[in-house]
């Protein structure tokens, strides 16, 4: 082969190797655009199915804070006897059952809001044990009265709850 027909051949495969390079590129970036339309279509299929599950654990934590709030609590459960004692372990034993019940949300949200939930909810219990200490208060009665009186002065623990759970569900749209 000469020189001649050497340099002739490349000019020849030149082209087809461009075009093969681009051709090959192109197949690469379809084939990579595919999978991200893919991985999005199942990701976006699978928020479809989560969202009213999350929504819904969201619900229940925001109707546990509800049935928290000291004012609805004294409310719906009225002392047996007058001890202030008793009052007081059955309120935070009301409590506590209400968040052992809606101990399964915690998968459906995030730590951060179910660390809030948590610390309203002992917030809550802690107001209610250091209201009983107080020597002042004799009766159940008395502690309700109490307890109520405080909720004058401060915002309940539960309603920083809600309004961070609030903030979470505005996020999820």
């Amino acid at each position: 082969m000469t020189e001649d027909s050497i340099l002739q051949l490349l000019f020849y495969l030149l082209p087809a190797v461009v075009v093969g390079v681009i051709a090959f590129y192109f197949f690469n970036l379809h084939t990579r655009n595919e999978e991200r339309r893919r991985r999005f279509l199942l990701h976006k299929e699978a928020q479809k199915h989560a969202l009213p599950v999350r929504l819904q654990a969201y619900e229940r934590m925001a109707l546990f804070l509800e049935r928290i709030a000291p004012g609805n609590l004294l409310v719906r459960i009225k002392p047996v006897r007058n001890n202030k004692e008793d009052y007081a372990t059955l309120l935070i034993k009301t409590i506590e059952q209400e968040f052992e019940h809606n101990l399964a949300q915690q998968i459906y949200i995030t730590d951060e809001c179910w660390n809030v939930i948590k610390a309203s909810k002992n917030a809550t219990i802690n107001n209610i044990r250091k209201t009983a200490a107080k020597e002042e208060i004799e009766t159940a009665d008395a502690l309700r009265q109490q307890i109520l009186t405080s909720l004058i002065d401060q915002q309940p623990p539960s309603e920083t709850g809600l309004g961070y759970i609030k903030k979470e569900v505005k996020n999820l749209w």
